[in-house]
């Protein structure tokens, strides 16, 4: 069912924040809704989050293949606002996306950069349609990159999805050698919710917390840009500008 962004924020900020938490995180209350947009995989997603810590990498993984028919249509998880703030501040020529989902923004990227981009599971088709773009496999805990890999290194609407968010902070920083960018969403945690979240940012500390300040590292940019969070760090001492800094 394809869906823009900008309807996904206006039904989460319905769900999230209109319908009391005592109903909002009762399975009754889903029921009806995930039976009718997931199926037989509807169970899935109800229990995902009671057993995701529990999974292999490889169960993991097939989880998300084995859900892809489901999962909501839209060509990137991006808000326009989102994209447009990624495209202008790509420091660099060489570009890693962590977590490219369909490959739209690697896509873009590519007409100007010589881009990597990688997730947990990759669409046969991807690099047939998006031929500039170099795919990968990858699990953003065990990333298989040499350290500062690449000069920007992007990760967007993937952190809420990883069973060891330290360890993917751990990585995303250690490839990357001028600046990292980061794009979450703006929600609150629920039991029983739409996709296969784990973590959840309602406030911006709660995402700048998972990033400790590094020595040596430069200025960082914490912004909700288009209704979710967008996160930006120099990976040497570089000053960003001092107005927007978090």
């Amino acid at each position: 069912m394809p869906i823009s962004r900008s309807l996904a924020l206006a039904i989460h900020f319905v769900l999230d924040e209109c319908v009391p938490p005592i109903l909002r995180d009762r399975a009754w209350f889903t029921w009806l809704p995930f039976q009718l947009l997931f199926g037989r995989h509807a169970e899935t997603f109800r229990s995902f989050k009671d057993r995701a810590h529990d999974l292999s990498p490889e169960e993991f993984r097939r989880v998300y293949a084995e859900t892809a028919p489901v999962h909501l249509e839209r060509p990137t998880d991006l808000n326009a606002a989102c994209l447009r703030r990624i495209r202008a501040r790509i420091a660099g020529r060489t570009v890693l996306e962590v977590g490219c989902g369909r490959g739209h923004l690697a896509g873009l990227l590519a007409t100007a950069h010589d881009v990597t981009a990688c997730d947990i599971a990759i669409d046969r088709a991807l690099p047939a349609r998006h031929p500039r773009v170099t795919f990968r496999e990858e699990n953003v805990e065990r990333l298989s990159f040499a350290d500062r890999a690449f000069d920007t290194v992007v990760c967007t609407h993937t952190l809420e999805h990883v069973q060891d968010l330290d360890a993917a902070v751990r990585e995303l920083r250690r490839v990357a050698r001028r600046r990292l960018i980061v794009v979450v969403p703006r929600q609150r945690p629920y039991r029983h919710t739409f996709d296969l979240h784990l973590h959840f940012f309602p406030l911006g500390h709660m995402l700048a917390a998972r990033f400790p300040p590094e020595r040596g590292a430069g200025g960082r940019i914490l912004e909700n840009v288009g209704g979710d969070w967008c996160y930006e760090e120099e990976r040497v001492d570089t000053p960003l500008p001092a107005a927007q800094s978090a």
